[in-house]
C-alpha cells in the first residue's frame, strides 16, 4: 500500500471549495454539512477540514438560520498550495537522516568530505520539493473552476444551486454543531 504525500483531505477540501468559487445569483451560502452532503462526506469530518480552512483565512463563516461557508478572498487569490498548507500544515516531502555519517567503514568518527555540505541525496529531495511547491503555488482555484466548467454541462451550477437551496432549514440551521468550522 503506498501513502500519499497530500491527505486526502485537501483533495475533499478543493472540491468543496469549488462550490464556493461561483456561487449561484440570489443562493444564500452552503453551510459546511451541506457541502459535506453534496460531496458524499461525513458533515463532522469536513468540519475539522473547514476550521483548518477558517484559520488560514481562506474562508469566512456566517452565523445565522441562513449562515453558511464562503470564500475569504477571490478564488484566483487562493492557490491549491494554500489549500495544502492549511488542510496538511507545512510538512517537509523528505527528512534527512544523515545516514551517510553512518558507514561502517569509517572508524570512529565520519570524515569532512562525508559530511560536508548539503547530503547529496537530500538535495536532491530539496530541489523536488521546491517544484512541487512552485508547481502548486501556480494554479488557483480559479483556474480549478475555469476547468470544471468548460467540462460540465450548463445546467450542472444551476442544478447544484437548486439542490443547496432545496435543503430543509432544520439541516442548515446555526443549532447544527457540524455546519460551523
Amino acid at each position: 500500500m503506498r501513502l500519499a504525500f497530500i491527505s486526502t483531505g485537501v483533495e475533499y477540501g478543493l472540491h468543496c471549495l469549488l462550490f464556493l468559487t461561483a456561487p449561484a445569483d440570489g443562493a444564500s451560502e452552503p453551510s459546511v454539512r451541506d457541502l459535506a452532503d453534496l460531496q458524499g462526506v461525513p458533515a463532522e469530518y469536513l468540519a475539522k477540514l473547514f476550521t483548518k480552512l477558517s484559520k488560514a483565512g481562506l474562508i469566512v463563516a456566517t452565523e445565522g438560520a441562513r449562515g453558511g461557508v464562503a470564500l475569504a478572498r477571490p478564488a484566483k487569490e487562493i492557490s491549491f498550495l494554500d489549500v495544502v498548507e492549511a488542510i496538511d500544515g507545512d510538512k517537509q516531502l523528505f527528512e534527512c537522516r544523515e545516514i551517510r555519517t553512518r558507514c561502517a567503514v569509517f572508524d570512529s568518527e565520519a570524515p569532512t568530505w562525508a559530511t560536508t555540505g548539503v547530503c547529496s541525496i537530500h538535495a536532491v529531495m530539496l530541489a523536488a520539493e521546491k517544484q512541487m511547491r512552485d508547481e502548486l503555488a501556480r494554479h488557483s482555484l480559479e483556474e480549478l473552476a475555469a476547468k470544471v466548467a468548460a467540462k460540465a454541462p450548463a445546467n450542472f451550477g444551476p442544478q447544484v444551486a437548486t439542490w443547496l437551496e432545496g435543503r430543509p432549514p432544520i439541516r442548515r440551521g446555526s443549532r447544527d454543531a457540524a455546519a460551523k468550522p
